[in-house]
């Protein structure tokens, strides 16, 4: 066996992946209409059976796909092409914006820059945006890397237009699941609204590069960082789940639906009764791969802490009071080589 990087080693494994490692015991990933809990025609009676459905998909896999969205046809097919014109830049066009270049979490990370498995390097290149702030913000201006304006590549003319009506959808797109979320949960179902108006969200345009040969991973085995994703991928496949038994379910594309998954922090708002589940990107196709991953998580100082119905006597609190941000960063300072010292440096 191969032995793990220098670099690989120094990083810390996650957590709340090893508090989660066993998994559910599952073998697909179920769909969920959203048309009765989003159309006109909802009522509180056809939001609460949805809700329950998504709360049984939460509990025993923690990745489900939606149909009926509300997302409309042309914001997506827009979003897709902006994504391939960016990564069709020369490399030092992309290198203009690097992200360790750059005051905040935004930007071009290249291929390898970012392990999510310290055993396993990620074979992909991302393009970061998060949620539009002013330079003066004063989260920003005290130093927190979640937040402030995004830096945009030159020269691609309607990209950042594209590219954020996009994240407006995703993000509003979110907010249904929280209240939807809630409901399942048993709280009130705006309980989570005024954690998420100014959330550490982030979308990632991502590009796999095509390849010869055995199967490649795109990306290694980890759970997610936030409270939620929302994930569009293209026809190539890849993505795969990891269920009790250590098997790689896979979670294939299916056209007009978008795959959500659960990630740490609701696993420990909800004291792991929403699962946040292993998973990768296992790329069998040879052919390039894109997907667009939306991460939703909370406000930066949102102190996450187990809810209500959520433990019990026999099921204490796993988790202790966690400032959300905090926890973000530490797992991005963890996985990003721009964020790691040099070797050899104190940490």
């Amino acid at each position: 066996m191969k032995a793990p990087d220098s670099a690989a080693t120094r990083r810390p494994r996650n957590p709340d992946r090893l508090a989660r490692d066993k998994g559910r015991a599952f073998s697909h990933v179920p769909v969920i209409d959203l048309a009765a809990a989003l159309g006109a025609e909802a009522t509180a009676e056809s939001r609460q059976a949805v809700a329950d459905e998504i709360g049984k998909a939460c509990e025993q896999v923690g990745f489900f796909y939606v149909a009926n969205h509300g997302i409309a046809d042309d914001t997506i097919a827009a979003a897709w092409a902006a994504s391939r014109r960016f990564f069709a830049l020369p490399l030092e066009h992309k290198q203009e914006i690097h992200i360790s270049k750059l005051p905040n979490h935004r930007g071009y990370l290249g291929i390898g820059e970012e392990t999510l498995d310290p055993y396993a390097a990620d074979s992909k290149e991302v393009f970061k945006v998060g949620l539009e702030l002013p330079a003066d913000d004063p989260d920003f201006q005290n130093g927190i890397i979640m937040y402030g304006p995004n830096t945009w590549p030159r020269d691609l003319p309607g990209f950042r237009q594209d590219v954020y009506a996009y994240y407006q959808q995703m993000f509003g797109l979110s907010r249904e699941l929280f209240r939807l979320f809630a409901l399942a949960i048993g709280i009130d179902e705006h309980f989570f609204d005024d954690k998420i108006d100014k959330p550490m969200a982030q979308l990632n345009l991502i590009r796999y590069p095509a390849h010869e040969g055995e199967p490649r991973v795109g990306i290694g085995a980890h759970s997610d960082y936030e409270c939620l994703t929302l994930l569009a991928q293209d026809d190539a496949g890849g993505l795969e789940a990891r269920n009790a038994k250590g098997e790689w379910i896979a979670v294939p594309p299916i056209a007009g639906t978008f795959v959500v998954n659960i990630g740490d922090m609701m696993a420990r708002w909800t004291n792991n009764r929403f699962a946040s589940t292993v998973h990768r990107v296992f790329n069998r196709s040879q052919r390039e791969r894109y997907s667009m991953p939306f991460f939703c998580g909370c406000n930066y100082h949102t102190v996450v802490s187990c809810l209500p119905n959520c433990s019990s006597d026999s099921e204490p609190p796993h988790y202790p009071d966690t400032v959300a941000g905090e926890h973000l960063v530490g797992r991005l300072d963890a996985t990003n080589a721009h964020r790691q010292p040099p070797q050899g440096s104190p940490r």
